[in-house]
């Protein structure tokens, strides 16, 4: 494998990359955070702080709709900088991304974890920390081919 593409991604696109790569990162603490605020409101209610119960069950139920509208806000604003003509050179070793501001090289060895969803590769390094993702509309059919082959045999 040794082929390079263009491409520069649309806000609406990085917000979408971040978005998923978070989800599969924060499932857990998500999962946890609810749990607690419902065994909490449960507690509540038990030794009659209904109120305080109530407050914890409205919370649980509304903490993954904040989340998801924090994490989209937070993208727009600080991912605004990956919005630029953006060349990617792919190897059987890794891949080089190249602006006009940077330059970045990455060994496929660096990834502990690559999720394939229809729209993204999603990469996850150590601890399940999600550290960026390559859009799949920026290749042709034969080069995801070549690059789910690369991935898939890690």
């Amino acid at each position: 494998m040794d082929f390079t593409v263009e491409y520069q991604p649309t806000p609406d696109e990085v917000v979408r990359a971040f978005e998923q790569g978070a989800k599969h990162q924060l499932r857990r603490l998500s999962v946890l955070l609810t749990s607690l605020m419902v065994v909490a409101g449960v507690m509540c209610v038990l030794i009659e702080a209904r109120s305080v119960g109530i407050a914890l069950f409205v919370s649980a139920v509304a903490c993954p709709f904040v989340m998801t509208w924090s994490l989209r806000r937070t993208a727009r604003r600080q991912f605004a900088h990956l919005c630029v003509p953006t060349t990617l050179h792919f190897t059987a070793d890794g891949y080089e991304t190249r602006t006009d501001e940077q330059t970045m090289s990455v060994r496929w060895s660096f990834f502990q974890r690559v999720v394939t969803g229809e729209e993204f590769w999603l990469l996850f390094k150590d601890n399940n920390q999600f550290t960026g993702f390559l859009p799949k509309r920026a290749f042709t059919t034969e080069q995801q081919a070549e690059i789910d082959a690369v991935l898939g045999s890690r």
